[in-house]
């Protein structure tokens, strides 16, 4: 029966299902048109827009996040908001804070700016290259000045004790009669943060306006020095030893008078690596300086306090507002809505530093503190952000090139989470924000 029904079929062209009975597991389903009106819609995933795919997977994974985190995202190339999420509730902002600090030092100073280190006389050497009285050794704010071996290893090159010392010896001085005398009055006299009641902690070292070696020593059992400015003086004497000028007087801290001359001084490297240290390790040390940097270059203070309002300020200009605390994000006094981070990183790409901005931020998969995540995926090279880590908060803002070639902007700022899950569900929203084709 069943072989004179396909015979009928094939010479009649008739249109035939075979009963479900005769159905294998594999054999295809009948068209369409023959399931009726039911079967006749397309699966919903496939009908929606890139917009709304986009928006329906990081709500999803937001809602992992839990209540007390945010996320705000911005196609900045044609100004269209993707997603918000609790986007104009200030959060903690943990490490994302040194987004405002670099892009004020950035956009307030300039990423050419270098900070000079220089040895100052009361005047020229005399007869026989002795320079009568004490030599100053004066500090502009430089985070990474120390011996060649420290800042070779630590940052690839930079001012060294031993190359000024050489300086000094090339500027005809052979002899000084008095002292070393460190001078760090370009910043108070305040060696940690807010979060450490501004004394020095194992997260950043004491913070001075003349610093060696980030103030690590281990001296009389302890892992920081406690006079930075003198540590520092002592260490120029030893290097002026070694280079051939003699020094009678001791090392100390103080203050070069007014009309000082400088004999010889070091430039840092351009604000630019400062910066592209600062976030691409997210280096607290670092942070902080550059923060008393801003105020003292800005408001004529070098107090955390001074950096902190004029980073707020700088961001203001750019309709970013934020409530900052110190330069690190160490303090959770620092707060600012995912939608402020947003808009600082989307206006500040209008900035004429914006390239050193953007070069500072670590690349995911391959480099700073985003080197072990993303390594696979279309995130990987193709999005840059700045991640922030303390107890109970995880954050990561920045920029994602998607595969439609848009520049996303995006802030994630989770609080109350445990950082590592935290972790992972902003990798895979930024892992969207890549694959988006909008």
């Amino acid at each position: 029966m069943r072989r004179l029904t396909i015979l009928a079929c094939l010479l009649g062209s008739l249109l035939c299902v075979a009963p479900a009975a005769a159905q294998g597991p594999g054999a295809a389903q009948a068209p369409t048109a023959a399931r009726g009106p039911a079967t006749a819609q397309a699966p919903a995933t496939a009908a929606q827009s890139p917009d709304a795919a986009l928006r329906s997977a990081l709500t999803r994974t937001m809602r992992a996040a839990g209540a007390s985190s945010g996320a705000y995202v911005l196609n900045a190339t044609d100004q269209k908001v993707l997603f918000t999420r609790r986007a104009s509730t200030p959060r903690i902002l943990a490490s994302n804070a040194k987004l405002f600090t670099t892009a004020a030092v950035l956009g307030r100073l300039g990423p050419e700016t270098t900070l000079r280190t220089s040895a100052l006389g009361a005047g020229p050497p005399g007869p026989g290259g002795v320079l009568r009285g004490d030599i100053y050794l004066r500090g502009s704010g430089d985070p990474g000045f120390g011996s060649s071996a420290f800042v070779r290893r630590s940052y690839g090159g930079g001012a060294s004790v031993e190359a000024l010392a050489r300086a000094i010896r090339a500027a005809g001085v052979t002899q000084v009669t008095g002292g070393v005398v460190g001078d760090a009055s370009i910043f108070d006299s305040r060696r940690g943060g807010p979060s450490s009641g501004f004394r020095p902690s194992i997260y950043v070292g004491p913070l001075s306006g003349l610093s060696y070696n980030r103030g690590l020593a281990r001296t009389s059992g302890s892992a920081f020095q406690k006079n930075p400015p003198a540590f520092a003086a002592a260490q120029l004497r030893i290097a002026l030893r070694r280079a051939g000028v003699r020094v009678a007087g001791r090392a100390r801290a103080g203050r070069a008078p007014a009309g000082a001359q400088e004999l010889a001084g070091l430039a840092s490297p351009p604000l630019a690596r400062l910066v592209a240290i600062t976030n691409k390790r997210s280096d607290n040390f670092f942070a902080e300086t550059l923060l008393k940097l801003l105020g003292a270059r800005t408001l004529r203070s070098g107090s955390t306090r001074a950096g902190a309002r004029s980073a707020s300020a700088f961001a203001r200009t750019l309709g970013a507002p934020a409530r900052l605390a110190d330069g690190s994000g160490l303090s959770r006094g620092n707060r600012a809505s995912p939608m402020s981070v947003g808009r600082l990183l989307d206006r500040v790409r209008g900035e004429k530093q914006f390239d050193a901005f953007y070069g500072s931020l670590s690349i995911a998969g391959r480099d700073g503190t985003l080197r072990r995540r993303m390594r696979s995926g279309p995130a990987r090279g193709s999005c840059r952000g700045k991640t922030g880590t303390l107890s109970n908060v995880s954050a990561l803002s920045g920029y994602c090139t998607s595969r439609s070639g848009d520049t996303i902007v995006f802030s994630f700022l989770m609080n109350g989470v445990s950082p590592p899950g935290a972790r992972r569900l902003q990798d895979r929203m930024a892992q969207a924000l890549a694959a988006y084709r909008g």
